[in-house]
């Protein structure tokens, strides 16, 4: 493994998109596993920083940038700003089929994504963004079980770090599933997570039967999304980072970089 990170025999660029570009530390762990990856399949990946505001601004360089990659990753985070910039880069990943892996926050944008430019829901967005939207595409459930099986409640008022769903939680794998081929045939997998907002269910059957197809899920919540008729896209509500080591990389994140060398 040490010599294929030092002399590995092919190279890939993968748009990191983001917003807390200033502190790159912020992301350490997910760019780390990317390296983990990437040294598995004896492959640098070359990270490609996308500043989310900028392609809100329609920077010129920022997009020319993203379309020099080979593979989308739309990282996890909080608060509004850059949250359109991502949905942008989601988008362009889904139309020109590009490999696409989005991580938390990452995958709630594409529901936002799909119910807006597919489904043509436009006013779809995230209860964290827009208390008031009519279509909550991303909610916050007033309760939910934890790891160890305990009811959690939560509402908005709630304090943010008391009330996010942490830890590893089971998740179900739909068979014959994008997720279910990058897991080797697994029928479930343990994951951490740390997040407090939720996928609506409420539009799980608009969005499979326009073709983003629910293929992970716990206790009735809906962890994975993935594209049917796209070559690779994964929207995963949990952190693969998190279990990902060098010598044992994350299956999700080993799928992605794999499926954007192609």
């Amino acid at each position: 493994l040490v010599s294929k990170i030092i002399k590995p025999e092919n190279t890939v660029k993968i748009a990191f998109v983001g917003k807390y570009l200033k502190l790159k530390e912020s992301y350490k762990s997910l760019t780390e596993s990317l390296i983990h990856a990437g040294a598995n399949l004896d492959t640098k990946v070359e990270i490609v920083w996308i500043d989310a505001p900028k392609i809100e601004k329609n920077d010129e360089k920022t997009w020319n940038d993203l379309k020099s990659c080979s593979g989308v990753l739309v990282a996890g985070g909080f608060g509004k700003r850059g949250i359109e910039g991502k949905i942008s880069c989601i988008e362009y990943a889904r139309v020109n089929k590009i490999p696409y892996l989005g991580i938390c926050l990452g995958m709630q944008l594409v529901l936002i994504e799909f119910a807006r430019n597919v489904l043509g829901i436009k006013d779809a967005h995230s209860v964290e963004f827009d208390k008031e939207t009519k279509e909550p595409v991303v909610y916050l459930i007033d309760e939910f079980l934890s790891q160890n099986g305990k009811k959690e409640f939560r509402t908005q008022q709630s304090p943010m770090g008391g009330t996010m769903r942490l830890g590893a939680y089971n998740c179900n794998i739909k068979d014959g599933s994008l997720l279910s081929n990058v897991y080797d045939g697994l029928t479930h997998i343990d994951e951490r997570h740390r997040h407090r907002y939720e996928a609506n269910p409420k539009y799980k059957e608009q969005f499979e039967k326009n073709g983003l197809i629910v293929s992970g899920e716990s206790n009735g919540l809906i962890e994975v999304v993935e594209l049917d008729g796209h070559p690779w896209f994964l929207g995963v509500q949990f952190h693969p980072e998190f279990t990902s080591r060098l010598v044992e990389p994350n299956k999700a994140v080993l799928g992605f970089v794999k499926a954007s060398l192609k």
